[in-house]
């Protein structure tokens, strides 16, 4: 932990230590010759008892002198000889001046554990105090998972894998939080947390889904009608052939043995709907081949795009409610675009 990483936590740390007595050495010297059954005595032979009670001894020794990182030492030492209230309320203590507010926690919670007897009079009141003020400086955070095989890390450092869950008091400020599931694309619930706050998280896992900009069938029907105004196209050149040949057929007829010919009314209108008909012909394939490009285009843009989906931000299009009661009995159906 960084020095400095709590400032507010630092504030009431200088403003507690005045009270903050450490336990002292006697306390644990009393507890060596009991014959009363208490529970953080339990499994712990003299000798053990003893050699802790050495440890301690040289811990407030160098608590007092404010050699605060050689006293954790000896802290640390004693409880793995004898798990002992006391200690964990002096290494508390230690650690809080060195700024280390979530371990400063934990032995405070071991302090407490066994009720106030097993604390001198006053202290076990001290070490409730400072945990209930410790815990507004940080925040309580429970992660749960339920999909099978999922690994839940936070800040890079595995807590779990699902189902399971995760309780700890954890300092303010951003946190990187990440389901990974094989399969299934990498779920980011990182956050930003703020001192005191209680939050709870149920990890659900994205799901990608894929979407087309528009609806599948609209580019098909483009190049459809594309392809229909080419066919009416050609249907179109075929009947101005047809006049065309009708046309000549007739100047052919009125020409014969040599003689010159002036087409008649009904010819020239032969070859006036040739004309009109193979003009539309044309704009008819210009029409359809630009709606072929148009729909190629379409089809190319429309291709499925992967779109990663919170299910816990899902929002269902229909909602159907049924209303029963009074004068009112139906359904209510709520529409969402």
């Amino acid at each position: 932990m960084m020095n400095g990483a709590l400032p507010g936590l630092v504030m009431t740390v200088a403003l507690l230590c005045a009270w903050m007595t450490p336990a002292a050495a006697q306390q644990l010297q009393n507890k060596l010759d009991t014959t009363g059954p208490v529970p953080w005595a339990h499994g712990v032979s003299p000798q053990q008892q003893q050699a802790a009670y050495q440890l301690f001894k040289a811990g407030n020794a160098l608590l007092k002198e404010s050699v605060f990182a050689q006293a954790i030492v000896k802290y640390r030492e004693a409880l793995q000889r004898w798990d002992h209230p006391a200690i964990h309320y002096n290494l508390a203590l230690a650690l809080l001046r060195l700024d280390q507010p979530i371990e400063t926690h934990e032995h405070l919670l071991e302090a407490l554990r066994h009720g106030p007897e097993s604390l001198e009079t006053g202290l076990y009141e001290h070490a409730s105090n400072y945990k209930t003020l410790v815990e507004k400086q940080l925040v309580r955070l429970t992660l749960t998972c339920d999909e099978p095989g999922t690994t839940v890390t936070m800040d890079g450092r595995p807590l779990f894998v699902a189902p399971g869950r995760h309780e700890a008091m954890v300092l303010p400020g951003p946190h990187s939080i990440i389901a990974n599931k094989a399969g299934h694309p990498l779920t980011d619930r990182s956050r930003t947390l703020t001192a005191g706050e209680q939050v709870t998280l149920n990890i659900k896992l994205d799901v990608i889904e894929y979407r087309t900009r528009w609806p599948v069938w609209m580019p098909w029907v483009v190049v459809g009608s594309g392809l229909a105004a080419g066919a009416g196209g050609a249907l179109l050149h075929r009947g101005a052939a047809d006049s065309y040949g009708t046309f000549d057929t007739g100047v052919l007829e009125c020409a014969k043995d040599g003689r010159s010919c002036i087409p008649t009314q009904q010819l020239a209108a032969t070859r006036t709907r040739g004309d009109t008909l193979q003009r539309v012909a044309f704009g008819t394939y210009a029409l359809g081949g630009a709606a072929l490009v148009t729909g190629a285009v379409l089809l190319i843009l429309n291709q499925p795009q992967s779109h990663r989906i919170d299910p816990a931000q899902r929002v269902e299009p229909v909602t159907v409610t049924p209303l029963i009661g009074g004068d009112t009995n139906g359904l209510l159906a709520t529409f969402r675009f």
